[in-house]
């Protein structure tokens, strides 16, 4: 799962969402430093992607990419899920998108000195660009896997992506509909913060 799904699976506190994003920083970083709640947040986020790893319908739709740009279905499937929450959003949350934006921008800035300095760089863009929003739109899908793409050290024909997520649009969508809820029932059962409760969001 990408950062907004992430983020929408923590605990409604500072500690909790960073450390919920935390697990796509922590190569290399100490992490002995960090209180519990934190860490309980980067199980968290480490949960979530095992189960989204291993699921067979999450299997299944990356075969829907074409040989070349398989390897990357993952990063691509994880953005697009992202997508996908947000137009189903009424499903999932109470809360207005805007407001839990706003939410959850306001928990990131309180950590943001506690983070790491790789994930202070790209959470205070993410502060600063209102990263979440551009995940409304296909447009703002392709935008960000087109970003990702320039990011990989290695030649690569992953530019361009959106093409075949426009192309299987329907099916991937199908595959999230099945998949999330499937996804916070597994988390709400097993969820290492879950003696926190109060719910997501």
């Amino acid at each position: 799962m990408n950062y907004l799904a992430h983020l929408f699976l923590a605990r409604p506190n500072p500690p909790s969402r960073m450390g919920n994003l935390l697990g796509d920083f922590c190569k290399g970083v100490d992490l002995s430093c960090y209180p519990q709640p934190v860490l309980e947040g980067l199980e968290n986020h480490r949960l979530v992607d095992r189960f989204t790893d291993s699921h067979p319908l999450v299997k299944r739709a990356k075969r829907r990419f074409s040989p070349e740009r398989r390897r990357f279905a993952g990063i691509a499937m994880d953005v697009l899920f992202d997508h996908f929450l947000l137009r189903h959003w009424q499903n999932y949350s109470d809360l207005e998108p805007q407001r839990f934006f706003q939410l959850t921008y306001s928990h990131l800035d309180q950590a943001l000195p506690d983070m790491p300095p790789r994930m202070q760089k790209v959470v205070a863009s993410m502060l600063e660009h209102n990263w979440l929003l551009q995940y409304q739109t296909l447009d703002g899908v392709g935008y960000a896997l087109d970003r990702i793409a320039g990011r990989i050290r290695f030649a690569n024909r992953f530019w361009g992506s959106i093409e075949e997520i426009e192309a299987h649009y329907a099916e991937f969508e199908q595959c999230f509909e099945h998949f999330f809820p499937a996804l916070i029932e597994h988390i709400d059962r097993h969820g290492p913060e879950n003696h926190n409760q109060g719910g997501f969001v």
